[in-house]
């Protein structure tokens, strides 16, 4: 198998973060090499994210800064033409702040799922070889507490029924010892509890934070993408309200935006540190539990490094061979002369299998290739898709600050020309007879001016009737004409078909009466009597 080296190589990427500046808070450089324990190192982190926070404050005081000039500069009176480049303006701006919110929001998902592969790919490969781990551990345990209670007990029992047989008794004791350097051997490997028992914790602690660092991007995507659509409706609908709470909840994400912005870079510069050298961290973090040897036998796995396990794996084989030869001749030459010593023979002889069994299992776990592999793609999951999914984040946090800053920058002008227009609005004058203002009004009041207008010029006729007294028409058909003239003035409408007609002085119906004058009244009772007949018999009630 070629070597470890071979397979990984650290990308290009990881080596650009490698080569940031590391200062510590003091303003002192501090060494990139990948020390999470040292508070040196943790420090030069946290100044890039203070970094980051520094940005967001340049951030804030430049838009307040525009918005102070934006408030304080008073507007001059332009013209039509120039009013338009402004809405153009203000145009521009939201469909730029949209672009860059969609873009942002599509880098922000491809590389929030990136992180998450490869957090996953970490995990698992750490419970993958936590199994392995755990599967020796229970190999060793179980085969030593075999040999040393299981076979202990055959043997006690046979050295009672061989013991008038001094050759029998010398092959238990033979037999004994085989058992006893088993156990040695097994006790001479490594003790992988404690890296067990670390590499889950690790796994564990890993997926639990990852799981929320993952649901609080999504959250995040999701909230940019319903402001984004927000404040394109409040601008398309001309609603101020919503443009101000857009505004407000704007401030709030571009403010979010700087802050995974400090935490994603400097997660991925100290991931970087470790993932140009991870060989040189993992002995350094391993020297006090396992031999550096058995820790560089399982990174570098190469034909030319040697197994530090085979020796003990041999001696285990050769001793069991051993006492299963002897086991086999006891039941040969032993069983016929004591037949009651058969049952625990057969036992040794079971368990000595199955301590074979054990041996192969143990012999394939403990091969560097098994967690070699896991090794391997626990770096390619946080080396390549871990850090290349967080510089896109990265990149998210960029676009989308760069949005939010434009569509605050859009959003007052947008604001304000919305507060001119009604004030233009409401400079109209209201005599204008194309203010959509007096048209309403003059609709709502067509009723009640026509009637106005009808019984003013109904007294008019009956004050002049009181003066000249009613003259009979030429014809006798002008009755007729000129109510036919009265209801097409009035459209024909059946409120008015009972109107009375003006040229003849007639009784106004009940609901018009007090709209005439004494005079006319009393016109209208010194008729005569022709001129009774001459209108007709549908006027004398």
């Amino acid at each position: 198998m070629s070597s470890a080296r071979v397979d990984y190589i650290a990308p290009w990427w990881t080596y650009w973060l490698h080569n940031f500046p590391h200062v510590n808070l003091r303003l002192q450089p501090a060494e990139n090499t990948f020390r999470p324990q040292d508070e040196d190192y943790q420090q030069s982190l946290m100044f890039l994210f203070c970094v980051a926070a520094a940005g967001l404050g340049l951030n804030l005081l430049g838009l307040a800064v525009y918005l102070s000039c934006l408030c304080c500069c008073k507007r001059e009176e332009e013209a039509e033409e120039t009013k338009k480049p402004n809405s153009c303006c203000v145009t521009w701006a939201a469909v730029a702040a949209g672009l860059l919110s969609c873009v942002a929001v599509g880098v922000g998902f491809y590389g929030n799922s990136e992180t998450n592969d490869g957090v996953y790919q970490l995990t698992y490969s750490l419970y993958n070889a936590n199994h392995t781990l755990s599967g020796v551990e229970n190999l060793v345990t179980g085969t030593m507490g075999g040999m040393q209670s299981g076979l202990k007990d055959h043997l006690s029992r046979l050295d009672e029924i061989f013991a008038a047989r001094g050759d029998f008794v010398q092959t238990l004791q033979f037999m004994q010892q085989m058992s006893d350097n088993i156990i040695k051997q097994l006790l001479g490997l490594p003790d992988w509890e404690q890296a067990k028992v670390d590499l889950a914790a690790i796994a564990d602690q890993t997926a639990f934070v990852e799981y929320y660092r993952w649901l609080t991007y999504l959250l995040i995507l999701i909230l940019d993408l319903i402001i984004c659509l927000a404040a394109c409706l409040g601008l398309a609908k001309q609603s101020r309200w919503l443009l101000t709470t857009m505004m407000v909840f704007g401030v709030l994400t571009l403010i979010l935006s700087w802050a995974s912005l400090g935490a994603d870079i400097a997660t991925a510069v100290g991931t970087s540190d470790f993932c140009v050298s991870p060989d040189k961290f993992i002995m350094n973090q391993t020297k006090d539990i396992i031999s550096s040897e058995i820790v560089h036998y399982y990174l570098y796995c190469s034909q030319t490094l040697p197994n530090p396990f085979q020796q003990s794996l041999t001696v285990f084989q050769r001793s069991l061979t051993t006492m299963q030869i002897q086991v086999q001749g006891l039941l040969q030459f032993a069983v016929p002369l004591f037949p009651t010593a058969e049952k625990d023979l057969v036992g040794i002889q079971q368990l000595l299998n199955n301590s074979e069994g054990s041996l192969h299992q143990l012999t394939a776990l403990l091969d560097c290739r098994g967690l070699n592999k896991d090794y391997l793609d626990a770096l390619m999951g946080v080396c390549y898709d871990g850090v290349e999914g967080l510089l896109y984040l990265c990149l998210f946090s960029l676009l989308a600050a760069g949005a939010f800053c434009t569509m605050l920058c859009a959003i007052p002008r947008a604001w304000r020309q919305i507060a001119n227009r009604e004030r233009d609005y409401d400079d109209i004058d209201e005599e204008d007879p194309f203010n959509p203002r007096v048209r309403r009004m003059g609709s709502q009041n067509a009723q009640q001016a026509n009637l106005h207008s009808f019984c003013s010029y109904s007294s008019s006729m009956g004050s002049q009737n009181s003066l000249h007294p009613p003259v009979a028409p030429a014809t006798s058909n002008a009755p007729v004409t000129e109510y036919m003239n009265q209801t097409a003035l009035f459209g024909g409408n059946p409120r008015y078909e009972n109107v009375p007609l003006i040229g003849r002085g007639s009784p106004p119906p009940s609901p018009y009466t007090n709209c005439y004058s004494p005079s006319m009244r009393a016109t209208y009772l010194s008729m005569t009597e022709d001129q009774m007949r001459h209108f007709g018999e549908d006027f004398r009630a």
